[in-house]
């Protein structure tokens, strides 16, 4: 039944194009990755453009953490922990996301993107923090474009055999994580110098 739901979501976004993309990715009623690696399909197919499959998917991505992020700010975990399970947002994955947040600051909401499930969650505690919205906005938009540039070239090189994206990314997701504690203990790293160097 659930991959019945799934077919009738792709297929409406298949209908809507570009704009389909950028609605799936927003609403994320199923896992971004399918819906770029869709959308990569369509490229193949000649549908879309990728510049089209990239620039909406993108913008959708964002549009969704957007709003991530406006329900951390205002309605804080109370309310993630109510109604959490309508976003696709688990409690575990809520705490393991603000506890990043909260030890290594705004570099987490882009290392985060590269990590399946906490990429969405991320948002939320950065609401919560207030964090500013431009250099939300700047961090949020500098992670997603990498992955939806992925997944959509992945998708148009499957072509028709794109639903086995899960086979093909898997092997590449542990290389997503160790960009993202490289690029966290480089932040790290740099923090200390910064604050040595001013104490000096």
């Amino acid at each position: 039944m659930l991959h019945d739901l799934v077919r009738s979501a792709l297929l409406f976004i298949e209908g809507l194009g570009v704009w389909g993309i950028l609605l799936g990715l927003m609403l994320e009623v199923i896992p971004s990755e399918l819906v770029l690696s869709y959308g990569g399909y369509l490229v193949s197919q000649g549908n879309i453009t990728f510049i089209g499959a990239i620039i909406f998917g993108t913008v959708g991505c964002i549009l969704q953490q957007i709003i991530l992020y406006w329900i951390g700010r205002y309605g804080g975990r109370p309310f993630v922990e109510k109604y959490g399970k309508y976003l696709g947002v688990k409690k575990k994955f809520l705490d393991i996301a603000e506890g990043w947040f909260n030890k290594y600051g705004p570099i987490m909401v882009f290392a985060a993107r590269f990590v399946p499930v906490v990429r969405q969650a991320i948002s939320i505690p950065a609401g919560m923090a207030k964090m500013p919205m431009l250099q939300f906005l700047f961090y949020t938009t500098l992670g997603t474009i990498p992955w939806a540039i992925l997944f959509v070239y992945m998708g148009e090189k499957l072509g028709s055999n794109w639903e086995q994206i899960d086979e093909v990314a898997a092997p590449l997701m542990k290389y997503f994580v160790i960009g993202a504690i490289v690029i966290i203990v480089l932040y790290v790293v740099i923090k200390l110098l910064q604050r040595n160097k001013r104490k000096a």
